[in-house]
Parts: C-alpha cells; structure tokens; sequence
C-alpha cells in the first residue's frame, strides 16, 4: 500500500480526484491539505468537508488548512469554470426539509497549518512518502523554505500542472495550477526530489463527455454518481459555451491513476523550468521533450500518453 499526502485547492476536478484516491486500496491518505487555487483556501477547506462527506465515512484522513496567497503574485482564481463555491455550486442544493445535500464530514481541521502538516508527515513516513499535488504549490514551496531536510525525506512528487507542447488554459502559455503560484513552482522543480509532471498534454487526452458521465452514474444510481452529476454541472457548462463540448477534462484525477495504474500512463524524462517575470509567458513550463537533444539533468519525469479509454473505465468502476 502506498502512503500519500493530498495538497489540493478543491475544485471540480480535484473532488473527482480525492474521491478517486478514497476508494483506491492501493492507497492509503496519510493526510491532506488545502490551498488556496480554484477558490480561497477557507472555501477550499468546506468544499474538502463536503467531498469527504459524500464517502459516508466513519475514519478520516488528517485535515489542515494551508496557505491562503501564492508567493508573491496576487490570487486568481476559477470559479467562473467550478462555479461560485467552485464546487459546482453544490453548497446551495437542499433536502426537501431544507438541510444541506451534500453536508460537511463530521471531522475536525488540524490546529496545524498546511505546511507544518506535510513536514509532519513527511517525518512520520520519511522516504515512503508520494506528495500529490493538486493544486498550486504554495504549500510545498513553503515547506521547503522552512525545512528542505525534511522535505527531501519525501518518496516522490506527482503534480498537475503545467502544458510542454499543448496550450495553456488560462493563457496561451500557461496552466492554471504553475500560472497561480509560478515563483512557487519554479522553487520546487529546482528542489531535489524525484517529480512526475502530469502536463495538460495528457489530461487533455481525458475527455469526460456529459453524455458518459450520465450514462455511466445511471448504471449504478447511489450517493457518489449524484455527487458527480451535480458537481459537474457549471463545469461542463462552461466547456459547452468556451471550450465547444458538453464535458469536461478531469485534470487532478490522472496523479493518482498514475499511482494506482502506472501501466496506462507514458512519460519520457525532461528538464522543466518554470517562467516566473514574462509579462506574456508568466506561468509557462518550459521543457524540451526531443529525445536526441535530452537535457543532460532532468529534473523530471514528463507524462506525454494516457491510455483514455483504460484509464475513464478504471474511473467509472472505482467511483461506482
């Protein structure tokens, strides 16, 4: 069983994610931690709650609440793609008695700040440990400055982030998660532990179609599927209108089918650096993927294939 640690910034496709690693037994969530990314890091803690409570579950992983500004640049956040709560807007629907559809888990938030967490359980499980990064990575870049030590004690990093060859999705250049806290990516691709980048180049292989979704959720209609339907809505929405098809890419969940079934995914090593001053380029990851030019230090492991179909039917029978 794998040990890992979630730091997540709990929108849409993060919630596909946790819910994902949740039911894997392949894994075993040590803990997680928010920051702030697709919403603020105190809506990102509830959206947490609300996602755990779906699971029905009697034990939870520990929970803290991590940064709640990049490193240096202002927030910018998503919500006009995961809707107002940047969970599909969720939080508003209601029981006909009027509690809440999709309450809070009952469990508590550590006292403990999100950085202080992750070096915590990095020490706890020193050279054992994946850090699955979700989100932006404020959190890790902070961690590192407090205890790089510690922090190299860690098994391996797989993070979502980044576009090499594809466009970005926030601008031409740049993906959202590298695009909100660059200065804190650039910190930890120059930090040495093993990292695995799971680009825009293979989530964009991942088409979740609405029509899939709905004939996959009404196979087994139960409280997860609903969860899925719902929360997918705005997203699917906002792709119908900006992107031209009713679905969705589920970015966040390729990590941790990366960690459960590696067979499906592709990756080739490179060296990646990330753009933290360009007034058009802000944000950008820059690495050379031509095998016969190789960086002689990569300093990761790129993600370029995801076998879609094997991987969106592995989603379905984990979800269901």
């Amino acid at each position: 069983m794998q040990r890992i640690l979630i730091d997540t910034d709990p929108g849409v496709d993060d919630a596909l994610a946790i819910l994902l690693a949740m039911l894997s037994p392949e894994l075993h969530i040590e803990a997680i931690t928010t920051v702030c990314g697709n919403v603020s890091v105190t809506q990102g803690t509830e959206n947490l709650l609300r996602i755990l409570g779906v699971l029905g579950l009697e034990e939870f992983p520990l929970i803290a609440q991590g940064e709640a500004q990049p490193l240096v640049k202002h927030l910018v956040t998503a919500a006009h793609v995961h809707g107002e709560d940047g969970l599909g807007n969720v939080s508003q629907l209601r029981n006909a008695d009027g509690r809440p559809l999709y309450p809070s888990a009952n469990t508590s938030i550590s006292s403990t700040s999100g950085v202080d967490l992750i070096l915590e359980t990095v020490t706890r499980y020193p050279d054992e440990l994946t850090l699955v990064a979700l989100g932006p990575l404020t959190n890790i870049a902070k961690a590192i400055r407090k205890d790089a030590a510690k922090m190299q004690r860690l098994q391996r990093i797989i993070l979502m982030g980044g576009a090499v060859e594809e466009y970005g999705n926030v601008t031409t250049t740049a993906e959202f998660n590298i695009f909100v806290d660059p200065h804190a990516a650039h910190e930890v691709f120059h930090f040495d532990v093993p990292i695995h980048l799971v680009p825009l180049d293979a989530t964009h292989q991942i088409i979740l179609t609405g029509e899939r979704l709905h004939a996959e959720t009404d196979k087994r209609p139960n409280r997860i599927t609903q969860f899925l339907k719902d929360a997918t809505q705005a997203c699917m929405e906002f792709y119908r209108q900006h992107v031209g098809f009713w679905g969705f890419h589920i970015h966040d969940a390729l990590p941790i089918g990366m960690l459960t079934h590696p067979d499906y995914f592709e990756s080739v090593p490179a060296h990646v650096q990330v753009e933290t001053e360009g007034i058009l380029t802000s944000g950008m990851t820059v690495a050379d993927l031509r095998q016969e030019r190789r960086h002689p230090n990569p300093n990761a492991q790129v993600c370029i294939k995801v076998a879609s179909e094997a991987f969106l039917d592995h989603f379905f029978e984990r979800l269901q």
